[in-house]
């Protein structure tokens, strides 16, 4: 008989079939750096840009998936949706922890702002140049 795996500062604590679903069911402090996180993005995503759930989390879509966010139970992480964003970053990351395609922000520090506009700046040039490649 398997066991029951147990809840971990990894994994999602909710899901939600709307973005406003899922915040409301954000608890404190994940919730006021989730806003944070969210405007952040707003601020620099285009206005074209779309919200949605995309793999269970938030997401902003511009000619594709542009960037997904997520409270867990210690940190709020941002999906850039690929590695290329973390590896160009990676001097301004390395007081965070990251993984192939996460950055995760802990809930006791302050979030860095100006690198996570710059990611959503990076990843906009990205979705935009992939979707004229595939016009020609």
């Amino acid at each position: 008989m398997k066991k029951p795996k147990s809840s971990s500062s990894s994994s999602p604590i909710i899901s939600a079939a709307t973005v406003d679903e899922y915040f409301d069911k954000v608890p404190e402090p994940g919730l006021r750096m989730l806003v944070k996180l969210r405007s952040a993005i707003r601020g620099v995503a285009p206005a074209e840009a779309t919200e949605t759930i995309s793999y269970g989390m938030p997401a902003f879509k511009y000619y594709g998936g542009l960037v997904c966010y997520a409270a867990f139970r210690n940190h709020c992480s941002l999906f850039p949706m690929g590695s290329a964003a973390i590896e160009r970053f990676k001097n301004e990351l390395k007081g965070f922890q990251t993984a192939k395609g996460t950055i995760r922000f802990p809930l006791d520090k302050p979030l860095p702002v100006p690198l996570i506009q710059e990611i959503v700046r990076m990843r906009v040039v990205q979705n935009k140049a992939k979707a004229a490649a595939k016009k020609r």
